[in-house]
């Protein structure tokens, strides 16, 4: 969301919205999600023609484009769309354990594990 107008931008995410209405001239919009938000995409005529299978087929997208703003409005004008969907199909296959830090759950009142507790004033 900083980045500057026109500047080049690659971002990846989940395709959570396809729109192409009728009075938008033959333009496509999508909405991509990642772990920081939503972005929006503007697919322009001729980038959808030649990214057709991968702009109807894909969950998840690779963009590559410029940066365009209007007041509070940014959008990503996609030039480069890759399909990264067997990116995603792969993450329940993959053969590394993902560790997840153990906690008492309760660090707040009792504070994280390994530190001691603090005194407390009288």
């Amino acid at each position: 969301m900083q980045a500057r107008d026109r500047s080049w931008l690659e971002a990846a995410g989940l395709v959570l919205v396809r729109q192409r209405p009728g009075s938008a001239r033959g333009f496509m919009f999508l909405t991509m999600e990642d772990e920081t938000g939503a972005a929006n995409i503007v697919v322009w005529v001729k980038i959808f023609e030649k990214f057709r299978r991968v702009l109807l087929s894909s969950a998840m997208l690779g963009v590559r484009g410029r940066i365009q703003r209007e007041g509070e409005v940014v959008h990503l004008v996609a030039h480069e769309l890759t399909d990264l969907s067997a990116e995603l199909a792969s993450v329940g296959n993959r053969e590394m354990p993902f560790p997840l830090p153990h906690g008492r759950g309760d660090e707040a009142h009792h504070g994280a594990p390994g530190r001691g507790r603090p005194r407390l004033r009288p």
